[in-house]
């Protein structure tokens, strides 16, 4: 069992049942004048002294100049509008989370979605179409004996969400009405594939109709229990055949069953659910840009979706100088337990909370929500070290992605945009102007050392320090 990190913030512990629940839905702290500052500072430290702290820094822009690095802000250039920052909700986080006691489970989801101020504003979720190695076996909604099939889909059925993972997304959703949600399928049903088996295998050309009309009836079947598909992705990691489940899916198989067949039905049923194509590495772009170029196909796709377990995250500005009219998502990047703090904090933000965005992506998804400490639940095949952003056990232990993707999601709803902003030798960085007329910089100190630093808008500027590797999300 890991230790709890320590936490700074002002907050309730509960203890109920025996489940200790640290709330980071907390009140920030009141300045004794009972004023707010001009500029509010969040910071969360490398050796994780300090966690999603507001400090009281008294922070006032000024024309003074100094010689410190500067990190310019120009909102009259603009970017990509932003969905939201969130995780996957995989099927084992929801058993997590439901199974918690009442007043525990409530409060913990509603810190986790809540817009409310004290709150971290989770705002964008991935969950998995049928099972995903996070589940703890493996299913579909439409599984058969061996050797029988069900082509008119007569057995499909979503009662194994019903368990858990529907109940959660409900009790989110009560939160914010408007999270986005992507479905992502880690397999079609075995009886659909070549080698009939939840592990790899393709999708027999023969049941591209079938697998179409079984993702319409997910999506209708979501939003018959009140719950919108926002995109759904064609199939997870398409070049991975090695997981359970996991399916290959060639980018000429994606292009003709986009064009041929789930494009046509979703325009059939009257579905505003997105398309998103590959869902897979940023080491082959080849494989989204390829289907983009078929025009046939293109018409149908909202964008491409990206995870980095291999090549670099300006693989989604080579797409989208590509293809500028598409979007770019973020969609998966694993902590691997035990982590290490302060070296996942330093390279997830950099790599994802900044890189992404700054790379076109809309959205900035981690995976995985919760775990239990042993990394489980997970199948017979799965993923046996995938941190959780949570680890609930006896007690419920906020980990570093949960920290990673706080610094963005509390403080950048959807509907802000992403604004220029220089980066300085080691202060990468990520500017976005709030619908509310609000601008935000996340910042990192990617030195070895003690950094201080200027923001500056319109010839006025502040100056603050970070330490090495510390992250800051400054509004104003």
């Amino acid at each position: 069992m890991k230790t709890r990190p320590d936490i700074y913030l002002t907050g309730i512990l509960f203890i109920i049942a025996g489940i200790n629940i640290a709330s980071s839905c907390r009140k920030t702290p009141v300045d004794p004048d009972n004023q707010k500052p001009e500029v509010a500072f969040w910071l969360t430290k490398a050796d994780k002294s300090i966690v999603l702290l507001q400090l009281d820094l008294n922070l006032q822009f000024s024309a003074t100049q100094n010689a410190y690095p500067v990190i310019e802000v120009d909102t009259t250039q603009t970017y990509q509008t932003v969905d939201g920052f969130g995780f996957t909700l995989t099927g084992g986080s929801a058993w997590l989370i439901n199974k918690l006691p009442a007043a525990s489970r409530d409060g913990l989801i509603r810190e986790l979605f809540s817009r409310d101020s004290n709150c971290i504003g989770i705002n964008y979720l991935r969950i998995s179409i049928g099972a995903s190695d996070l589940d703890a076996s493996v299913f579909s909604y439409d599984d058969m004996p061996p050797g029988q099939t069900d082509v008119a889909l007569d057995h499909f059925s979503l009662d194994k969400d019903r368990l858990d993972l529907i109940p959660v997304l409900k009790q989110a959703l009560s939160h914010n009405p408007d999270i986005k949600i992507l479905g992502s399928p880690w397999s079609a049903p075995a009886w659909m594939k070549s080698n009939k088996s939840t592990k790899g295998g393709r999708l027999l050309p023969e049941y591209f109709d079938a697998y179409a009309r079984y993702l319409v009836k997910y999506i209708q079947g979501m939003q018959a229990e009140g719950i919108a598909i926002d995109a759904i992705t064609i199939q997870n990691e398409p070049l991975n055949p090695h997981n359970n489940p996991s399916m290959e899916m060639p980018w000429a198989e994606q292009a003709l069953f986009i064009k041929r067949n789930l494009g046509p039905a979703l325009r059939e049923a009257n579905l505003e659910t997105k398309i998103i194509l590959y869902d897979h590495n940023c080491d082959v772009p080849e494989y989204p840009m390829n289907i983009l170029n078929d025009a046939d196909a293109r018409q149908f796709v909202d964008g491409s979706a990206f995870h980095l377990y291999g090549g670099d995250i300006s693989a989604l500005t080579t797409v989208h100088d590509a293809h500028p009219d598409k979007n770019l998502y973020f969609t998966e990047q694993w902590v691997g337990g035990p982590s290490n703090f302060g070296g996942d904090l330093r390279w997830h933000v950099k790599n994802l909370v900044i890189g992404a965005p700054r790379n076109w992506s809309k959205n900035v998804l981690e995976w995985n929500l919760a775990s239990d400490p042993s990394y489980k639940p997970h199948t017979d095949g799965g993923c046996t070290s995938c941190e959780g952003a949570l680890t609930i056990g006896t007690e419920v232990i906020r980990n570093v992605s949960y920290y990673i993707i706080a610094h963005a999601s509390k403080f950048v709803p959807a509907g802000s945009v992403r604004v220029a902003s220089t980066v300085p030798l080691n202060l990468p960085n990520v500017a976005y102007q709030t619908p509310d007329g609000k601008k935000v910089v996340i910042v990192l100190n990617d030195g070895n050392s003690d950094q201080t630093f200027n923001i500056r808008v319109k010839g006025e500027s502040i100056t603050t320090t970070l330490g090495s590797g510390s992250v800051a999300t400054i509004i104003w």
